[in-house]
């Protein structure tokens, strides 16, 4: 039955498409028929311009009918008609309400009232717009949304609820069935319906605030606020903040607080459990639950059980408990407020629902134990637990005065120079005060390992923005030692810190490093967090960044897909990281010589940088520099001249002018240079970025390989091969020596181009028969490379191109 003392026809089943009909697995106490009351008329085929199609449901307040409105307009409505005999006063003024109740909302979560009236016989009855949804618990369920998704749907539930209680309207049994889901443009929209127990909060006069009678509960038990199962009728707006606590509960965990209530039981003894037994928290309900129905609840949320209970366990923990407090004053006070603490969450911002406090704990223990607790002896013991709890609370508050002195003071000593001589006046930078917090963090926090550990971790993050990968990486290992040893190796903040080390790794060329690490982290986040959550994604992406590197442009590919289209859906367009996504599954594109959707897609995540953070950002500077490669690569060297200068100007200016990335576009701009025919230009570039190179990130380096590539290039086609050579060579013994293959097959790749501009075609078709034979170049697009167009009309490079194309066919079947 539903809150209207409705059951589902032999008609309709258990159909829940409808509005103010719906089966439900909870009881509802509502007014039971009267006596030798009877069925709507056989004969009553229509009211007015409304034609009756087929009865939905039906119970002790009346019927609700599936009818075809004829005129003015012609639509299907759901027409709500007071059973015959039963609508006495009493009766007829509840309904009365739920009439001017809803037509006084004007909401999209609320169904709208059309027209009211009466039959001919004086029956009253109501038309409202059918909503063809199904319940929320169902809809999320059927779609197996996640539980960041589920959030998103439950706040605009409570947008709704707010809007009728700003009207002065409580629902008072709000459920599932009562809150149906209809998708509309393909987006799923709650629909609140069957306020048939609402009550006004301001009524006009004192007769209206008495539509609930001492005696006649009405609501269902199993999302019933425990005000509502007193013997009082003092309920107000906070009884549907509760309800809606319930309904959070049944869509994080599958479960009801108190599970289904067993109705053969007398109905005081249901309501005194309402009133009295505290629900389990939703983490601790999932984790309890049978394992075979939690890891069924657990796949109708997209994940594992495991990974369910993670998320559940602490803040959601916490909003939800908070959401169906049985003292209504601890209680969020309005659907507004449960839904600000949602968002505050799901921003990953700190929420207001706190555990509650040792006092409070007290009063509900004094409360359930009334005659216990008047002995003597157990109040002396009760004491001395408050006692112990006390002082237990007091530990903690002092350990957390002393980690916040101890940042304190370890902040304060990273902006104090002792000696002015140091100071070269007024000026310190922000570099020579993280260089001098780096050496007395092991003096400074030696006695917290833990904070020691993060402060680490956040300094090697900032080195590696700075591009000073080495001592990066030092900090980082060492903040990962600690944390393996005092979270456990599968801790968030470990794993955490674990990832930030794949991208220095990265970031210093060190690819089969990174990508071992990284897929370590990822595996380990998939199992503890779930392929949705944050971290994870960071991972996923960092992970495409490294086989971007590595050549492997096709795994890279299916990896970024999986992690843009989760990203866009969990985190939204607009997030860091689901740009960041894109960047990357475009640079795959690039590398797959996809050039116009890699073009496409780095335009699109370039805008939304520029939106989200700024056209100076970095992060904006990075995207626009791929871009400019990608306009290299379609022959638009003028339009890639023009993003590079201007990248290339911001990078100075922002990162400084020795920054990796700087010097990134600088060989990017030398190598458009090249292409234009304006060789020594370009060979002049690239001359001053290696000497920067060599300096900052090391001889061995991969950027550093690159340019000794760009520079024989250019030297090549200057008529200078002897000094190509020599650039070529080096490239290719830096490149030997721990790097990864790609770096050694693109050494090789150039060396041959080199070859081939200088005229040295038998030289260049020898290197590229060493590469072919020694599996380093496994590329058959060598055909379009303009660099060996004196190749072409070569017997022998035609055969390097067929074994090319077979070897080629050959690992796609595998």
């Amino acid at each position: 039955m539903d809150g209207n003392g409705l059951k589902p026809t032999p008609e309709t089943g258990n159909s829940q498409n409808i509005v103010c009909a719906g089966s439900d697995r909870d009881a509802t106490m509502g007014v039971a028929p009267a006596a030798g009351s009877s069925e709507a008329s056989p004969k009553l085929r229509s009211i007015g311009p409304y034609r009756m199609v087929r009865l939905l449901g039906e119970g002790g307040m009346g019927q609700v009918w599936l009818a075809e409105q004829t005129a003015p307009v012609r639509r299907m409505v759901a027409l709500k008609l007071i059973r015959v005999g039963v609508y006495d006063a009493g009766m007829l003024r509840r309904f009365e309400s739920e009439r001017q109740s809803l037509a006084m909302m004007e909401h999209p979560t609320i169904a709208k009232v059309f027209d009211a009236g009466a039959t001919p016989d004086g029956q009253p009855y109501f038309v409202m717009e059918h909503v063809a949804g199904v319940p929320i618990t169902q809809y999320c369920d059927e779609r197996r949304l996640g539980i960041r998704e589920r959030l998103t749907l439950f706040m605009q539930v409570c947008e709704g609820v707010q809007h009728a209680h700003q009207k002065a309207i409580m629902h008072r049994d709000l459920k599932p069935a009562n809150i149906l889901v209809a998708e509309v443009d393909g987006k799923p929209v709650p629909r609140i319906i069957d306020f048939g127990l609402a009550k006004a909060t301001a009524a006009a006069d004192a007769a209206d605030t008495m539509l609930t009678r001492a005696g006649a509960f009405m609501g269902t038990p199993a999302y019933m606020s425990p005000e509502q199962a007193s013997d009082t009728a003092d309920v107000d707006t906070r009884t549907d903040v509760y309800s809606l606590g319930v309904v959070l509960y049944e869509l994080l965990t599958g479960s009801l607080p108190l599970g289904v209530p067993d109705y053969r039981r007398p109905i005081d003894e249901i309501f005194r459990e309402l009133r009295e037994v505290d629900p389990p928290r939703p983490s601790t309900k999932v984790r309890t639950t049978e394992k075979e129905l939690s890891g069924e609840q657990a796949q109708l949320r997209g994940t594992e059980v495991r990974q369910l209970e993670a998320q559940l366990t602490g803040d959601l923990d916490w909003i939800t408990l908070k959401a169906i407090e049985k003292d209504r004053e601890r209680r969020y006070a309005t659907p507004h407020e449960l839904a600000d603490d949602i968002q505050r969450y799901l921003r990953n911002e700190p929420i207001v629902a706190r555990p509650a406090s040792t006092a409070y704990r007290v009063r509900k223990y004094v409360r359930r134990h009334r005659i216990g607790v008047s002995v003597a002896a157990l109040g002396a013991l009760l004491l001395v637990g408050v006692g112990v709890m006390q002082a237990a609370q007091l530990r903690r508050t002092t350990r957390e005065r002393d980690r916040a002195d101890r940042i304190t003071q370890f902040m304060t000593g990273m902006f104090k120079v002792s000696d002015p001589s140091e100071t070269r006046g007024n000026t310190v930078t922000a570099r020579e005060i993280l260089d001098q917090a780096s050496l007395d963090i092991d003096r400074g926090l030696a006695s917290d390992p833990e904070l020691q550990a993060q402060m680490m971790g956040t300094m090697g993050t900032v080195y590696n923005g700075l591009g000073l990968y080495p001592r990066a990486q030092s900090l980082l290992e060492r903040a990962l030692m600690i944390q393996r040893l005092r979270l456990g190796p599968e801790h968030q903040e470990t794993l955490k810190s674990a990832s930030t080390l794949g991208v220095v790794l990265y970031n210093q060329g060190l690819y089969d490093k990174a990508e071992k690490l990284q897929r370590e982290v990822l595996d380990a986040q998939r199992r503890t967090l779930g392929s949705s959550h944050r971290d994870t994604l960071v991972s996923m992406r960092g992970l495409v960044g490294t086989l971007n590197q590595k050549g492997r442009f096709t795994e890279a590919e299916k990896i970024g897909r999986e992690c843009l289209t989760t990203s866009r859906r969990v985190l939204g367009p607009d997030d860091k990281e689901t740009i960041g996504a894109m960047n990357n599954l475009a640079f795959a594109l690039h590398g797959e010589r996809r050039y116009g959707d890699a073009e496409n897609l780095f335009r699109e995540a370039l805008e939304g940088e520029r939106r989200v953070k700024g056209p100076d950002h970095p992060d904006t500077l990075v995207i626009l520099s791929n871009l400019s490669w990608t306009l290299q690569q379609e022959n638009r060297l003028a339009e890639a001249a023009v993003v590079q200068r201007q990248a290339l100007d911001i990078e100075a200016r922002v990162l400084g002018p020795e920054h990796p990335n700087t010097l990134r576009s600088k060989n990017l701009l030398g190598r458009t240079l090249r292409h234009e025919g304006r060789y020594s230009e370009a060979e002049e570039q690239h001359r001053a970025v290696l000497v920067v190179q060599r300096r900052v990130l090391s001889p061995g380096h991969p950027d550093t390989t690159w340019t000794l590539e760009l520079l024989g290039l250019a030297q090549s086609e200057e008529g200078k091969y002897a000094e190509a050579q020599k650039a070529f060579q080096e490239a290719i013994q830096a490149a030997g020596k721990g790097q990864s293959s790609n770096v050694l097959n693109n050494a090789w790749y150039n060396f041959a181009c080199g070859a081939a501009i200088a005229g040295r075609r038998d030289e260049a078709i020898q290197i590229l028969r060493q590469s072919v034979d020694k599996a380093w170049l496994r590329n058959e697009s060598i055909a379009e490379d303009d660099d060996l167009k004196s190749l072409r009309g070569d017997p022998r490079f035609q055969q390097l191109i067929s074994e090319l194309g077979h070897r080629t066919a050959s690992d796609g079947k595998q």
